[in-house]
């Protein structure tokens, strides 16, 4: 796949804009889509298993945190190689890039297994830790250690699907995303509910099942990571830009340290946010099944809002280190009066959406009106928020592309713990407050994000390449 063109700064203004818009959003939307569908399986297991009841919805959210702060490590990794890579192609050194691409491969392998072997060990206390109710904690330990015995190819999801889209190639991962999304569900429907009758239409039929209900869910959702972290291993071998075969797989310290250097404050920031969310999903627990059931089925139909920032983000990263080895100043500023607009009135219909259709979503989701309750207007709070969150995730990816990462890591940190988690501790542990503080607290983070990447972009510290 070639690279996808971008604009010329000697192009009129009109035909710039035009192009640059086109580009944006042939990266962004397969990038979108893919998230989409990722969501539309987050949304059915979410059903699937809200189905067998609160205990059950309890043992499959209560440790969901815990895969925030792995897959974040992660994919900080991934974002010290996109920086990397993307710059590269810019400057047209494919060689260079190539090169990245092998020593992408070789933290894949590493983290893959170090990260197999800490989440298997600690399966049995990660419950505890959590303050999950001690009635479903063996449910939920074992939920865990099925899920994250294929980290291997997890691993290799992320960091793979990085290095594609900092090539410009959105496509192949969302292809993929599509593939590990159907096995997800075919197997959830086999595998969660016993032998069944089923009637569609006038036909009647006997459709067969294993009965497992969360262990079945695991064992789907470990079958489809591993079938897409195959799918992604060799569409990126087969790759004509970015393919490592041929490159040497033993660390090469010249690619390695810029690579970390910017990853390594990403990493700090998502692996301390994310730790983040584990205390404060900790705490959440701690208020019982009614609050827990609703702030899981509430993150997972939240997620589906901020699809439009998120994907956006990944284009703007790519294009903004396209830029950046390039040496265009004209193309770096244009992007972001570009990006920032554009995302705000994405977010603001986003938003809309969200707030509108709160309770009816959290409805899909479970029978209980107390969580269907608690959930719609925690949703109902966090939709307010989202245009000033989706200033905050585009200047962050401008930054993650041109390797500006240490700002956003004390922004995340500051926010995140100071506000968030010390605010929470407050309202649930101390105050005796509920989930509805709680959630108070993270859009007061949220709302502390936007500003100090106000500041930071009308300083213009987002912009290297600023005279």
């Amino acid at each position: 796949m070639k690279q996808i063109p971008l604009p010329q700064s000697d192009k009129s203004i009109a035909e710039t804009d035009r192009t640059m818009l086109i580009t944006i959003l042939a990266l962004a939307w397969p990038t979108m889509l893919e998230q989409l569908m990722q969501t539309a399986v987050q949304y059915i297991d979410t059903a699937m298993v809200g189905s067998l009841g609160t205990q059950a919805t309890a043992a499959v959210g209560s440790t969901g945190t815990v895969n925030w702060l792995i897959g974040s490590t992660i994919s900080a990794v991934g974002v010290g190689f996109l920086s990397y890579i993307s710059k590269a192609l810019g400057a047209d050194r494919q060689a260079a890039a190539k090169r990245a691409v092998s020593q992408a491969v070789l933290a894949t392998f590493i983290l893959g297994i170090f990260f197999t072997i800490v989440t298997v060990s600690l399966s049995g206390m990660v419950p505890v830790w959590m303050q999950v109710d001690p009635a479903i904690r063996e449910m939920a330990s074992r939920y865990f250690l099925i899920l994250y015995l294929p980290m291997l190819p997890r691993t290799a999801s992320i960091i793979f699907g990085t290095v594609l889209r900092s090539a410009g190639d959105t496509k192949s991962p969302m292809k993929i995303g599509l593939v590990v999304n159907l096995v997800n569900i075919i197997l959830n429907l086999l595998l969660i509910y016993p032998v069944r009758e089923v009637s569609l239409f006038s036909l009647h039929f006997t459709v067969w099942g294993a009965g497992l209900g969360v262990l079945g869910a695991a064992a789907a959702s470990a079958a489809a990571f591993t079938t897409g972290g195959i799918c992604i291993t060799c569409v990126l071998w087969m790759h004509p830009l970015v393919s490592p075969r041929g490159q040497k797989f033993t660390p090469d310290m010249q690619i390695l340290k810029p690579c970390m250097k910017v990853a390594l404050p990403n990493m700090l920031q998502r692996f301390a946010t994310s730790l983040g969310y584990v205390a404060f999903a900790a705490m959440i627990n701690s208020l019982g099944e009614a609050s827990t059931a609703a702030h899981t089925i509430a993150n997972t139909v939240e997620s589906a809002f901020y699809i439009p920032g998120y994907g956006m983000q990944t284009a703007a990263a790519t294009l903004a280190g396209n830029a950046y080895g390039a040496n265009d100043k004209e193309r770096m500023k244009s992007l972001a009066a570009m990006f920032i607009p554009l995302e705000t009135v994405l977010m603001i219909v986003s938003g809309t959406c969200l707030f509108l259709a709160a309770p009816v979503l959290m409805r899909i989701f479970s029978v209980n009106d107390t969580v269907i309750h608690l959930g719609a207007s925690v949703l109902r709070m966090v939709a307010v928020s989202e245009p000033f969150y989706g200033f905050s995730i585009i200047v962050e990816g401008l930054m993650m592309g041109v390797g500006r990462t240490k700002a956003p890591f004390v922004y995340n940190i500051i926010g995140m713990w100071l506000i968030r988690i010390v605010g929470t501790f407050i309202c649930t542990q101390l105050l005796g407050l509920g989930l509805i503080f709680a959630w108070a607290c993270m859009i007061a983070h949220n709302l502390l994000l936007f500003v100090l990447f106000l500041i930071c972009y009308v300083r213009g510290v987002w912009n290297p390449l600023q005279a």
